[in-house]
């Protein structure tokens, strides 16, 4: 099994284009170590020709044409792409398939029925594509482990994460399992998983379980502390409030990642363009080093 970083950041990329913190202002004029990344989305595949695209971010065309396996050119129209699974219905994870709409017959698109009525009603994406290359949707089933047509050699297990609906989903502020989830990708001959959550806001049991049974946790790298957007002045809101671990403090992603077995591969995704992990000489990217955990680059390549 392959996994291929498309994009490593949270939603707006970093630099995000309207801010000025110490990261976005440090990478555009030099001053910090760091690379650009675009948001947060991976492709796997267990044969490297069919590939699994994991959530449709609206970088999704520079993250095609940075990684040309997605386009072998068999065909006039041609595309390495089997299917795309949503992990949830936020824009920063949908907005991509608009991107894709040239597609010669109806994409299959997995995902839960939660998400599909969010981008069926709330908002409508599913809808307007209707007019163009259309969805073939099919249910993402929770708690079970599943096969995607076109992608020989993967399992794919599914679990709901504790999480909000987008501000536009008819159900927001009553959560319903799916909503947010977490994937393992089992590579059918060896029998390795990766666990994949970007969006992690609690370690609930099953969560945690699935995280041990994993060779590889990519997982939800967002902010370094609870209050790192409040201190700043960029929301009124903590990390946690937000739906995602803090890397830091009590009961946060680094105490979590040290109790796994040590041999299981551990490496951070979705980080925001705020975090100072993006800094490579930061104390808390050392620090991350100490600990045995990488951080997600756009073009990192994971092999199980």
């Amino acid at each position: 099994m392959k996994i291929r970083v498309l994009g490593s950041a949270a939603g707006g990329g970093f630099p995000q284009w309207n801010c000025n913190c110490p990261n976005c202002d440090g990478l555009r004029k030099g001053r910090i170590r760091a690379q650009a990344r675009t948001q947060s989305s991976i492709a796997v595949s267990g044969d490297d020709e069919h590939w699994v695209l994991f959530n449709a971010s609206p970088d999704v065309l520079q993250q095609i044409r940075s990684f040309p396996a997605l386009q072998p050119a068999r065909a006039l129209r041609d595309t390495g792409i089997a299917a795309i699974v949503l992990i949830d219905a936020q824009i920063d994870h949908t907005t991509g398939l608009y991107m894709l709409r040239e597609h010669r017959q109806p994409w299959p698109v997995w995902c839960t029925a939660c998400v599909r009525e969010d981008l069926s009603v709330g908002n409508p994406v599913f809808g307007v594509l209707g007019h163009y290359s259309g969805i073939a949707w099919r249910e993402l089933p929770l708690q079970a482990r599943f096969a995607i047509d076109g992608a020989p050699g993967l399992g794919f297990e599914a679990l709901a994460l504790t999480s909000n609906a987008p501000p536009y989903s008819p159900h927001r502020d009553r959560p319903q399992p799916g909503d947010n989830i977490g994937v393992t990708l089992v590579d059918a001959a060896s029998g390795r998983r990766l666990f994949y959550a970007p969006g992690l806001g609690e370690m609930e049991a099953h969560v945690w379980e699935a995280m041990q049974a994993a060779d590889c946790v990519l997982v939800d790298g967002t902010l370094w502390t609870d209050d790192e957007m409040i201190r700043l002045g960029a929301s009124g809101k903590t990390s946690r409030a937000m739906g995602h671990l803090p890397q830091s403090g009590p009961g946060g992603m680094l105490e979590w990642l040290d109790r796994l077995p040590a041999t299981t591969r551990k490496v951070l995704i979705h980080i925001n363009n705020t975090n100072p992990i993006l800094d490579e000489d930061s104390r808390e990217r050392a620090e991350l080093a100490a600990h045995g955990i990488e951080v997600a680059y756009d073009g990192m390549e994971i092999a199980l």
